[in-house]
């Protein structure tokens, strides 16, 4: 298992068209993925799954950890966490 946190810097978080491009990039992974917001006592969200995602509220400025168990975790981590810190493509 391995896990990074990182912030999403995208000014409208994680709403539909990230969100989206957020579980279609976790589904390419075998492996488990969840994402959580670190300040909150919530449980982790399953990153595979679309409502679970956009029911997580991750807005602008939330700092989340990333995990991911299985095969191939750490490209799987690699891969999100460049994602996120991209901005989904929406940062100037």
């Amino acid at each position: 298992m391995v896990s990074a946190q990182t912030t999403i810097i995208n000014a409208t978080g994680l709403h539909a068209r990230p969100a989206s491009a957020f579980v279609m990039e976790a589904k390419k992974h075998a492996c488990d993925i969840t994402i959580k917001d670190v300040d909150k006592d919530a449980a982790p969200s399953n990153a595979k799954s679309i409502m679970m995602i956009l029911a997580a509220g991750l807005g602008c400025g939330t700092k989340v950890e990333v995990t991911c168990d299985g095969e191939g975790e750490q490209e799987a981590l690699d891969a999100i966490i460049a994602l996120i810190d991209s901005g989904f493509g929406e940062t100037e």
